[in-house]
């Protein structure tokens, strides 16, 4: 899969594992919205506020039908710690094989401490109960962006 997303398509079906020992399959999620938020890496100060915010609003989301997943490059374990530590209701896909981050286009050059390395843009999608991609927001910044989202949730 090397084409990214398009808006208003539909999102081709693609499952990673996920903390709490399930295996996240996109068709599985029929019939409700999906956020679908990159990030980083896991336990950094950013990642965590983002992760944070998306908890405190959890409830939120849930009452609307939307089910919330984060996704980075990290491993399962680290993932499930970060998870614990953080206390987040939703799960976290290990992509170490960067599927997704593909499928969605999420791999950019940045600049970490003068030099150029390639990782994840911080970037979420909304997928529709039918399984069509509604919005997204590229190179994000964390305050307030959970907010921003539940807001745009509201309105579908």
């Amino acid at each position: 899969m090397t084409d990214t997303l398009i808006l208003d398509k539909a999102v081709p079906d693609f499952q990673l594992p996920a903390t709490s020992g399930v295996t996240f399959q996109l068709s599985q999620f029929l019939g409700k919205n999906l956020i679908i938020y990159f990030y980083p890496k896991d336990s950094t100060p950013g990642c965590t506020t983002q992760g944070i915010q998306f908890r405190e609003a959890y409830a939120d989301f849930q009452n609307l039908n939307t089910e919330i997943f984060g996704v980075s490059r990290d491993s399962l374990k680290s993932h499930e710690n970060f998870k614990a530590k953080f206390s987040f209701p939703f799960e976290l896909l290990a992509d170490t094989e960067e599927l997704a981050c593909t499928l969605f286009g999420v791999m950019k050059m940045k600049n970490m401490y003068g030099k150029q390395v390639r990782g994840v843009e911080r970037s979420t999608f909304v997928i529709d109960k039918n399984g069509t991609l509604i919005k997204e927001w590229r190179g994000v910044k964390v305050d307030g962006h959970a907010a921003e989202v539940l807001n745009f949730i509201k309105t579908i």
